[in-house]
């Protein structure tokens, strides 16, 4: 390429003669094309077109090739006419033309305010071409159209060289073979096929390199020295570009040292690393261009050939087209390789509206008087009507349409008789596809691609009457329920005559209606793919949607988590002990991992284990060959080292046995033993926080066994003794490898242990600044947030109003206020205008209680959740401005401008899944403070299971209105007992569906991605089968768990009625044993996880995503209502429940507490015998010793004798509280008959006061949504 892009700006059109500019047309001679070049005043001073001109646009030939880098345009002189907004259009042979599309896939450009200002756009990509075309989109409404135009650019030198499919290019070595570290291939490219090699070449040690054209794509294949790639049978591409087989130039380039690769085409570049140990790529003989041919058979191909045009083909700075035209001897030509570029045939048109585009074409008369039609399309959609033909006899009517991706041909005869085949498959997948649709004698076949056709039986011949309808059909002509055709058609054949679309265009032939001709202006909107997290991008003509199955994450790009970011986070949602996926970076790059979450004990535990956790003994180990082990953690490098730095303190416990076998050579005190820290460092210190420090614990303790050394097994005396430590220095955790070498001596032993890492604390929840001058506000770098990011945060205020972050560009910026004392704003422009979010809160947020913030913006849609008030949604222009460009800092709890500042506490500010260290910043700003006053500002326990703390002048309260429990600080269970005939319905006051998005209303597309239920309860019963929990709506959708005739659980999830339900079975452990048992479920889209008491964790796929829609009530016990049920269920619902029922949550609704609490409520219905027990309480005092052994069993015990002193407490232990409980179960049993016996008759309407009065849910579920689930406490 001989270019110069610093000077590549120079005016190309000016000088051009009259014969370089045409247009559609123009109003008269004296507004010609030719007097549209800038700034011209003579004539009419510029171009205008006819007022009755429908497709109206100004061309301008360049005369060559050219390199374009800016347009420009003015409205024509002194008048009022001007273009507001046009289109670009280029072409290198005026015939078949691509649309420009700037860098964030915009096609509109800017055009003028009046006649005179000159106004410039400089293209994001330069582009290579001869002929550009302008279209204009709007003008002046006061006037009409008018164009004066300039190009510029450069001169561009073009080596071009044509393949016609049987032809190549060998390009052969000096030398037997050519080994390179680094090379460097670039070229440009057009074809019209969707297949064929570009280059290749190989080696005999298995090297090889190709490059090729394969549906529409470019692959490249890359071996270096690797022998799995070599044998196997399968070799998988990196993939990058799309619709590359449209006749228009493409770049390509390949850049490789050693093993890193980057392969880009046009602006999009895929950065990898080639397998293998191999740096270098080692090619024997030559590289072929355009083809494979096989050895000693010129002209012959192992892949399909490329056809079309290559220019400025280089390999390692070698311009290889120059030396095949200059006829060097490198250079081989294989087949009929020319030095021009042959001009394409193929013409195609584009059908721009799924609701008014038809192309409406005269049946050429037939010699026979049968009919054939033949067509090339491509489209996206899955839906559409390629073509529709009258038939005679009359009345008949053939339709060809793509109906869910397939082609369906319809024969419609008289009396509603339909005949129907299908043929081809996912055809709506970008590529070309081959439709011919021919009748002869009695019958009508079908045929796509060559492949075999498909018949329909006709009782008598048929032919075409009146004209055909291809890709829609105007409403007065006739009757289609499907959609219009968008996408692009070529080729179209009636009665084997070619058809002209330049007629079509011009008027002369045929009608058409929202038709784009000489372009098929297809965009693929998942290049580059905008779905994150590796979700899987699919689109249609006008949108792409993202499908984060299997990810981890949700939303309409799967930018959202959809697991909590650590243990202390999940205890504050109303979990309890168990293993669970942690996110620790939130929506950022890192994936979720699993682990064990330790609640048992006042701090929260983050357990990860490693690959040996059993004890490991060691022999023969010396310095020059010491034992070595590494340490494989259930989580990568990146989120190890995201969840120890999250942490507020982690600790990792190891444990050395030894028997002559020291730690510290007692010579030199050189380590004869250490440890790789997660850096890979060495590390020779065994406990403590002190890295610096080369001592073990009993050293640091004053402790050790004889204190002139200091670890115990430097004594190296021939009895066995240890050194155990705990190390907690962060930046080192967790423990990598360990080596030991001191082992190799007579009598040498050792035995050690490395526990799994444990952290606990979550430095980001607490994380609080207080704002107390208006005109305050902390600093930070810019948001870094250009096509997606997320903010949250709490605050908390008694100011009417405040901003509480804001980042500004040069015209884009995003800011999140109070904007009022109940309403919650979140605004933000990309360029396509400002966007506007509010959520208005019928209680005031100034109410220096803490709420919650979280705004969200991303390709597709904005929304803004403030507490549990319903989600506001806005939907993105389909076209429009993708990237936020900002550029100063991010002011948080102000503005730039400082004014309307925030006053009050901000903390836990999250974007994009990092934490903002809000209290180290306020440290050095005036007028913020470190943390936040209150009560309620600290990490303490004060309310748990989803209380809410309550801040008050002297002191707090727990607001338990949204946690199933009750008492003072929510930590009450509440239980009932139930029996055959009882039960519990909560009915819903409004839909609940309708309820959470009546606010807005999000496509259809991506509702389903955000259903979601979270239940949680826990039972006591000896009774199977047995109805636990049924949730039921409006549309016959319903979830139910109940206990089968084997007294294993099951859940029935049946959310789409056409379908049988998803039937799940965590365990075949009878549950109906008499001892308490904890379930929780929760889904997110199609994910279900099912927690059982603390060692059943199950993740299951359901068959939908769909939402439940208008929930109709939530039933505990026996079930009247049996509508859809299956027979299981119906059988469990028939025979009730009898037990204790106790802590029943459902989403935010606590359905058990209500019924006690609001007995006069319409809301609630109980049916039976109800009583008010402790049975849940009473079960909880057994399962806190199975809750002390799983929170322990990290920590094995090494000594044996220690073991079995620790065995024989533990049995004792057993069987004392056996004993007790057994005693405690007889007594309960005793007052519970008695109690029953008491209270049954009189719990029937009676509506009575209760513990739980201060307490009491209003049961309305608009006044409580403000409640927010992450700042319940446990």
């Amino acid at each position: 390429m001989f270019c110069f892009p610093d000077n590549c700006n120079g005016p190309l059109a000016s000088a051009l003669p009259h014969s370089s500019f045409q247009s559609s047309s123009q109003s008269s001679a004296s507004y010609s094309a030719f007097y549209a070049k800038l700034n011209r005043r003579d004539e009419a001073g510029g171009w205008s077109p006819m007022v009755t001109d429908q497709d109206p646009w100004l061309q301008v030939d360049l005369r060559e090739q050219m390199e374009v880098t800016a347009v420009a345009t003015q409205g024509r002189y002194d008048s009022s006419d001007w273009v507001s907004s046009y289109l670009l259009l280029y072409s290198d042979t005026g015939r078949i033309w691509k649309q420009y599309r700037h860098e964030d896939g915009l096609e509109r450009f800017d055009g003028n305010v009046n006649s005179e200002t000159v106004v410039q756009n400089k293209l994001s990509h330069p582009v290579k071409t001869r002929f550009l075309r302008f279209v204009p989109l709007d003008w002046n409404p006061s006037g009409w159209m008018g164009l004066r135009v300039e190009v510029f650019g450069c001169s561009y030198k073009s080596y071009v060289a044509d393949f016609d499919g049987r032809s190549s290019l060998l390009y052969r070595f000096n030398q037997k073979s050519m080994s390179t570290v680094k090379d460097v291939i670039s070229l440009r490219f057009k074809s019209h096929q969707a297949e064929g090699v570009l280059l290749h070449g190989e080696g005999q040690r298995g090297d090889y390199i190709t490059l090729e054209l394969h549906r529409g794509r470019l692959d490249l294949y890359l071996n270096l020295d690797d022998s799995r790639s070599r044998f196997s049978s399968r070799r998988v591409p990196v993939t990058v570009g799309s619709l590359l087989d449209d006749q228009h130039w493409h770049s390509a380039q390949i850049e490789r040292f050693n093993r890193q690769v980057n392969l880009t085409v046009d602006a999009h570049t895929q950065h990898f690393q080639t397998k293998g140990e191999g740096q270098s790529l080692e090619v024997d003989y030559e590289l072929s261009f355009g083809g494979i041919p096989l050895p000693g058979k010129p002209g012959t191909f192992l892949r399909k050939n490329f056809h079309g045009c290559i220019e400025n083909l280089y390999y390692n700075g070698i311009n290889i087209i120059d030396l095949a035209k200059r006829r060097k001897p490198q250079i081989h030509s294989v087949g009929n390789v020319t030095f021009s570029c042959s001009p394409p045939q193929l013409v195609a048109c584009t059908f721009l509206s799924s609701a008014s585009s038809f192309l409406s074409l005269p049946s050429a008369a037939p010699a026979t008087g049968e009919f054939t039609v033949r067509f090339q399309f491509r489209t996206w959609n899955p839906d559409g009507l390629l073509l529709s033909v009258q038939l005679n006899p009359s009345p008949q009517k053939l339709e060809l349409q793509i109906s869910n991706s397939w082609l369906h041909l319809t024969l419609h005869s008289a009396g509603r008789q339909r005949s129907e085949v299908s043929a081809g498959r996912r055809v709506n997948d970008g590529l070309w596809h081959t439709v011919s649709l021919a009748s002869r004698s009695l019958q009508i076949t079908l045929s796509v691609d060559g492949e075999p056709s498909s018949d329909v039986e006709l009782w008598e011949p048929v032919e075409s009457r009146g004209s055909l309808y291809f890709g829609g059909c105007p409403p007065t002509e006739c009757h289609i329920q499907a959609p219009a055709f968008q996408g692009c058609m070529q080729l179209i054949s009636i009665n084997n005559h070619l058809v002209n679309l330049s007629h079509v265009q011009q008027g002369l032939l045929g009608n058409y209606n929202e038709l784009q001709f000489d372009t098929c202006n297809m965009k693929d909107r998942c290049l580059p793919n905008l779905c994150e997290h590796g979700a899987r991008c699919s689109q249609t003509w006008s949108s792409f949607s993202c499908d984060c199955s299997g990810t981890g994450y949700s939303g309409a790009t799967c930018h959202n988590s959809i697991h909590e970011s650590s243990c202390e986070a999940y205890k504050l949602s109303g979990s309890s002990s168990g293993f669970y996926f942690i996110d620790p970076d939130g929506s950022g790059p890192l994936g979720p991992t699993q682990v064990y979450c330790n609640m048992t004990e006042k701090k929260v535990w983050t357990v990860l284990s490693h690959n040996n956790s059993a004890p490991v003994k060691v022999q023969n180990s010396s310095p020059q060959r010491p034992h070595v082990m590494k340490f494989s953690y259930n989580a990568s490098a990146d989120q190890l080292r995201a969840i120890v730095t999250g942490a507020e303190q982690c600790q990792q416990e190891v444990v050395y046995n030894c028997r002559k076998s020291r730690l510290f050579n007692t010579k030199d005190g050189s380590p004869l033993s250490w440890w790789l820290d997660r850096q890979g460092d060495k590390r020779s210190y065994w406990g403590g926080f002190l890295p610096g420090v080369q001592q073990c614990s009993c050293s640091l303790e004053e402790n050790c066994m004889d204190m002139n050394y200091f670890c115990n097994c430097d004594a190296d005396a021939d009895a066995w003794t240890n050194d155990t430590g705990i190390l907690s220095y962060k930046d080192h955790l967790p423990v990598s490898q360990i080596v030991i070498g001191d082992t190799n001596r007579t009598g040498s032993q050792a035995v050690y242990h490395v526990g799994s890492l444990r952290c606990y604390g979550d430095k980001s929840i607490w994380n609080a600044a207080s704002f107390y001058q208006e005109s305050s506000y902390l600093y930070f770098p810019t948001l870094q947030a250009e096509l997606a990011s997320d903010i949250s945060f709490y605050f908390k205020t008694s100011s009417p109003s405040g901003v509480f972050l804001e980042n500004q560009g040069l015209k884009d910026f995003i800011r999140v206020e109070l904007s009022s004392p109940t309403v919650v704003t979140f605004s933000f422009d990309v360029g396509n205008g400002p966007a506007v979010l509010s959520v208005k809160s019928h209680l005031p947020l100034n109410d220096r209680q803490w709420h919650y913030v979280r705004a969200e913006r991303n390709v597709k849609e904005a929304s803004l959740q403030v507490d549990q008030l319903p989600l506001r949604l806005l939907q993105a222009p389909a076209d429009g401005h993708l990237r936020l460009r900002l550029s100063s800092q991010l002011f948080v709890g102000g503005t730039a401008s400082q004014q309307r500042g925030f006053l009050g506490c901000i903390r836990s500010l999250m974007v994009n899944g990092m934490t903002f260290d809000l209290e180290e910043r306020a440290k050095m700003t005036p007028g913020v403070s470190s943390g936040c006053p209150g009560y309620c500002s600290g990490s303490s326990n004060l309310c748990h299971n989803r209380g809410r703390c309550i801040e008050k002048s002297n002191g707090y309260i727990c607001d338990c209105s949204q946690s199933a429990y009750g008492g003072a600080t929510c930590n009450q269970e509440v239980s009932v007992s139930f029996d055959r005939d009882s039960s519990v319905t909560y009915t819903f006051q409004e839909p609940f569906s309708v309820m959470q998005n009546r606010s807005s209303q999000a496509s259809s597309a991506f509702a389903e991605s955000r259903a979601r239920e979270d239940m949680a309860f826990s039972f006591v019963t000896s009774q199977r089968p047995a109805m636990l929990l049924t949730i039921s709506t409006f549309t016959q959708q319903y979830i139910t768990t109940i206990l089968a005739r084997n007294g294993s659980l099951q859940i029935w999830y049946h959310l789409q009625t056409d379908r049988s339900p998803d039937v799940f079975n965590p365990t075949p452990k009878n549950l109906a044993d008499g001892r308490l048992h904890r379930i929780r479920i929760h889904r997110v889209g199609k994910n279900l996880y099912v927690q059982i008491d603390q060692d059943i964790h199950r993740k299951y796929t359901l068959s939908s995503d769909a939402e439940l829609i208008l929930i109709r009530s939530l039933t505990l016990g026996k079930v009247i209502r049996m509508d859809s049920f299956g027979e299981e269920v119906v059988k469990a619902a028939s025979k009730g429940f009898v037990g204790c029922l106790s802590s029943v949550q459902f989403n935010h609704v606590a359905p058990l507490k209500a019924a006690l609490t609001n007995r006069g409520s319409s809301l609630i219905t109980i049916r039976g015998p109800l009583v008010q027990s402790n049975c849940g309480a009473l079960a909880e005092s057994t399962s806190h010793v199975l809750q002390d052994q799983a929170a322990n069993e990290d920590k094995d015990q090494h000594d044996s004798n220690a073991q079995k002193d620790l065995a024989v407490i533990a049995g004792v232990v057993t069987a004392v509280v056996f004993i007790a409980v057994c005693a405690l179960a007889v007594i309960s049993r005793l007052l519970y008959q008695q109690r029953r016996a008491k209270r049954s008759s009189g719990m029937k309407e009676e509506h009575r006061h209760s513990t739980y009065t201060d307490y009491r849910t209003e049961l309305h579920l608009h006044n409580s949504v403000r409640d927010n689930v992450k700042e319940y406490y446990i």
